[in-house]
């Protein structure tokens, strides 16, 4: 998911932003090393961040149905949800040359705060899930980008907090029983006389099969039933009142 999340942004920036420039697009981190070695304009998208968005977790499991959608055939755990931070830079031999870009970044960024499904390619396209990008939001209390760049050894320079949300497929499936079609279907018994049967097609009244009762096991499948039918099958044998 990770690497589809990179295409999608190196997608969108050359195509919204860069405009076919010859400005480089990479995702190295911003350190003294790398800004040494650096030749020509760059915008750098470092991943520096990665997060699962709890408030958008479902814990419970989710039925799938079948082509007609109206069966269920399994159980699944729904996608999980993360938030990747990329810290943008622009990297040009003047400033004002890098508030263009970062300028028209923003700007691309703002345009497709959330990208549809169908504007999704290969694993970011399977939960059929919106992608949501969050720009330039105030700094949350646990990630400091004035600690991000210490911890890179590099100087505080302007620059973009981009944050993604994606899915991801758990890819974790519970098997599922065949769906009950039919009601329960109870048999009731005397000693002598005919069997009388409640089903749950009924009015709750019993319907006498007019069979005679002959001596049988106990049991607890009514003997017209069928092994393989769907439904609980019960039979009952006691005294008839009176």
């Amino acid at each position: 998911m990770i690497h589809d999340v990179d295409q999608l942004l190196e997608k969108l920036v050359k195509k919204d932003a860069l405009n076919g420039s010859s400005v480089e697009l990479v995702f190295e981190a911003p350190t003294k090393d790398w800004v040494a070695r650096r030749s020509g304009p760059a915008v750098d998208l470092y991943l520096y961040d990665i997060r699962e968005d709890l408030e958008r977790r479902v814990p419970a499991w989710e039925d799938v149905k079948d082509a007609a959608g109206e069966r269920t055939t399994d159980r699944r755990l729904p996608p999980r949800r993360y938030r990747l931070a990329y810290l943008v830079t622009a990297w040009t031999q003047r400033p004002e040359d890098e508030h263009r870009l970062l300028s028209a970044l923003l700007s691309a960024f703002i345009r497709n705060a959330m990208l549809k499904p169908e504007e999704l390619e290969g694993t970011l396209a399977e939960p059929n899930l919106p992608v949501y990008i969050d720009v330039a939001q105030p700094p949350s209390q646990d990630r400091s980008l004035a600690d991000v760049w210490s911890a890179l050894g590099g100087e505080l320079k302007p620059s973009l907090d981009v944050v993604v949300t994606a899915p991801m497929v758990v890819g974790r499936t519970a098997p599922y029983g065949p769906p009950v079609l039919i009601g329960p279907s109870i048999g009731l018994a005397a000693v002598s006389g005919p069997e009388e049967v409640f089903d749950g097609a009924g009015a709750g009244k019993p319907r006498r099969t007019n069979r005679p009762l002959s001596p049988l096991p106990e049991e607890t499948v009514p003997a017209n039933a069928k092994d393989d039918d769907p439904g609980l099958k019960v039979r009952a044998r006691g005294l008839r009142a009176g």
